[in-house]
């Protein structure tokens, strides 16, 4: 009867140094950013309107897994009705953002999250957002990234391309 308790023990141990040294060893490759000046920003994809900048503080947008992204959003920027083949996590940490469900932006329709506000929106649901003051968010979603609009012509991507 002792030699079944000592072979779990036995496995415990190995199983949980693995677990420690391993997350160790990707708590070293993880990005660290110290504070939001050191944010490194750039220009949004052309899938989203001009004018709003976005940061990649974790993962790669184009690949598979795990990927955080930041947006900055000027006063008065608006995103139309779009949906993400995954779900998509927001958090708002600065200024306000409005969020509504539906085929078509209708600002009398959306919910506005203000700085620590949350909101999920489902995969495939459709969504929009706007700003009228501006706004710092950070999204959290499986990648790779992607965005359709419900209606196509709304996709800033296919209009350069005209």
């Amino acid at each position: 009867m002792t030699s079944k308790p000592r072979s779990v023990v036995s496995l415990a141990l190995p199983v949980a140094l693995l677990l420690v040294t391993g997350g160790q060893a990707l708590a070293a490759d993880a990005p660290l950013i110290a504070s939001a000046k050191d944010v490194k920003w750039g220009p949004a994809p052309p899938f989203l309107p001009k004018g709003a900048s976005m940061a990649v503080m974790a993962g790669d947008p184009a690949g598979t897994g795990p990927v955080s992204l930041r947006l900055k959003l000027p006063a008065g920027y608006q995103i139309p009705a779009h949906w993400h083949p995954t779900d998509e996590q927001v958090t708002v940490l600065s200024g306000s953002l409005a969020i509504g469900m539906g085929d078509k932006l209708d600002q009398t329709k959306g919910h506005t999250l203000n700085a620590g506000g949350f909101g999920i929106a489902a995969a495939h649901m459709n969504h929009y957002a706007w700003t009228t003051k501006g706004a710092v968010i950070q999204l959290n979603l499986m990648g790779p990234v992607a965005l359709t609009y419900v209606n196509p012509a709304d996709d800033p991507s296919k209009a350069a391309a005209r």
